[in-house]
């Protein structure tokens, strides 16, 4: 499995100036990214999302990025060493691990309680307020419903299998059809958004506005957006992914 980090020279972002002229403690943060494909890793596509919430929630306070570690591989392994490395850093700078989603630490009860041992303090974007006792109680729920719902879903397959029963004939017609549409869109776009990446677009929410400007619809018919954008980003990620695939 390919892994790689990405260090970072600190970037300082839109600090209040006292009006008393006192310092200000300006907090230091490690970020963390994972991708679950190395293409998703080499183009840059997976990322963009995850850095703009990070860059979107450190715009509201005072922070700075020491350190930025970006690794490649599924979110049910907790054999991750960029995190480790992460993690490290973090002790040694005294520094805050921030990530976009909490779901990027993976949905598993002993790897919170791992990281937790660690005695690191870790922000997610997306639940900021979220407290060691909540993020517990998360993990467990996700870890019991997914656990749940594939019992469910292999003893119903099983039953129906030996009832003889031959499942989802029009639905996987009907999902083929969509994905089908869906890539051939993705396709047709894909040039587009890669020029707005070579133009200097480093964002979702940038490579919207240069579609927009184009006077290009989206696949839904109106205008673009950064979940838009991330939605074919994905697709396009997943196609060049794909075994066999030319890209």
């Amino acid at each position: 499995m390919a892994l790689f980090t990405l260090l970072v020279s600190p970037r300082t972002y839109a600090l209040p100036v006292p009006a008393n002229g006192e310092s200000m403690i300006v907090h230091k943060f490690v970020s963390y990214y994972r991708v679950s494909t190395e293409k998703q890793g080499k183009s840059g596509l997976g990322l963009d999302a995850q850095r703009e919430a990070v860059c979107q929630f450190l715009d509201r306070g005072m922070g700075i990025i020491i350190a930025e570690f970006v690794e490649i591989e599924s979110g049910g392994k907790n054999d991750r060493p960029e995190l480790a490395a992460a993690l490290a850093e973090c002790q040694r700078s005294k520094a805050t691990l921030i990530i976009a989603k909490l779901d990027r630490l993976a949905r598993s009860v002993a790897f919170i309680a791992n990281l937790m041992e660690r005695n690191v303090d870790f922000v997610a974007c997306d639940m900021p307020e979220a407290s060691r006792l909540l993020l517990h109680v998360m993990a467990a729920f996700a870890e019991h419903e997914r656990r749940v719902i594939g019992e469910r879903t292999k003893a119903a397959l099983a039953a129906a299998k030996a009832r003889g029963v031959r499942l989802g004939t029009n639905g996987v017609r009907l999902a083929a059809q969509r994905k089908s549409a869906a890539t051939e869109y993705a396709c047709s776009i894909e040039r587009n958004m890669r020029a707005a990446r070579e133009g200097g677009a480093r964002t979702m929410r940038e490579v919207a506005e240069h579609l927009n400007t184009l006077g290009l619809r989206s696949r839904e018919g109106g205008r673009w957006h950064p979940a838009s954008v991330s939605r074919i980003m994905k697709r396009i990620d997943a196609l060049d992914a794909a075994p066999g695939s030319a890209v």
